[in-house]
């Protein structure tokens, strides 16, 4: 009885407003328990969600990203964080995860075909034509691809068989080729991709990818290259940052953010800005205003089910106020 009595009152008080010290994420999980959520949830229903466009796709400014639906997590030091997310994202929840992205407006999803690293459990083809079929989803996918120098069509064509509307190198795979400068391989998986219909991207960690797509004339749809400040407690300091400006611990992915913003500001194709969060370490709210104010036409964000309709909030606020912006909008 004491009991029930404390969570009465708690729930009271946080009806009454004491929870404005808490995160926006943390009062609408509490809003929920006492009917709160449902009406940020009808505020964001709908497509009011600003769009722009990369050939004939129409794609929603915020972009809900695959990378936690496969476990990867890049939680630093802590060794369980994937397990949990693989634990955690059954097909149910994915697909949930998709939904709840749709019905606020979010249109699109990046995850992975295929992906090595996924030990034969990548569930993403799967599960999206699970949820095309059992759902009637339409959000629409583009496809992180990992093609080989000596195989460079084969996950491209498994994300087509797929039902993907856009396909791209992985970053990685795009750093290695830049690196080893071998552009002309990124260049001949472009026109295979958008030969078939398909929107085609190159993803990347460093700024020297899109510089040398560009000098190459590599024709490209758009670009994926990471974007965050280094203004959190666990960045790579930059006396510790590897070559070719790639980080060397699992903590920083965009090591020269203003040599970023520099270059891509004369860039005319689209770019899809990703690890905007730095992997969780900032809040969306100076993520999302950093990433759109630094030339970003779209921000990828990996998001939890609970997590949709305050990273929707929190985009629609960034977007709809006037961003100190210098690139054009490209898309």
């Amino acid at each position: 009885m004491a009991k029930n009595l404390d969570r009465r009152r708690f729930l009271k008080t946080t009806a009454a407003g004491v929870t404005l010290g808490l995160s926006l994420e943390e009062r609408i999980f509490l809003g929920h328990t006492v009917a709160k959520a449902n009406t940020a949830e009808r505020e964001t229903s709908g497509n009011d969600l600003p769009t722009g466009t990369i050939g004939k796709l129409k794609i929603s400014r915020l972009i809900c990203g695959g990378n936690l639906i496969n476990g990867f997590a890049h939680a630093r030091d802590l060794i369980y964080v994937s397990s949990l997310l693989r634990h955690y994202f059954t097909d149910e929840k994915i697909m949930e995860t998709w939904q709840r992205c749709e019905e606020n407006g979010v249109n699109t999803m990046i995850s992975t075909i295929d992906d090595p690293y996924a030990g034969g459990n990548d569930p993403t083809a799967r599960v999206i034509n699970k949820y095309r079929d059992e759902r009637g989803g339409k959000i629409q996918w583009l496809a992180q691809c990992f093609p080989k120098s000596d195989d460079l069509f084969t996950k491209v064509q498994m994300a087509i068989d797929s039902g993907a509307e856009g396909a791209f190198i992985q970053g990685q795979v795009g750093d290695q080729w830049a690196q080893q400068n071998r552009v002309d391989l990124l260049g001949k998986v472009m026109e295979f991709i958008k030969r078939n219909g398909l929107i085609a991207g190159v993803a990347c960690h460093s700024i020297e990818v899109p510089i040398a797509c560009e000098k190459a004339g590599i024709p490209v749809d758009f670009y994926m290259k990471t974007l965050h400040s280094a203004n959190y407690w666990s960045a790579t300091p930059d006396e510790s940052k590897g070559p070719f400006d790639l980080p060397g611990h699992d903590n920083l992915w965009c090591s020269a953010p203003q040599k970023t913003i520099e270059f891509m500001k004369n860039v005319t194709k689209p770019w899809i800005a990703y690890k905007v969060l730095a992997a969780g370490a900032i809040h969306p709210r100076d993520g999302f205003k950093y990433a759109f104010e630094g030339g970003a036409d779209f921000a990828c964000v990996g998001m939890l089910d609970f997590q949709v309709i305050e990273d929707v909030l929190t985009a629609k606020n960034v977007l709809t106020k006037n961003l100190n912006r210098q690139r054009p909008w490209r898309a």
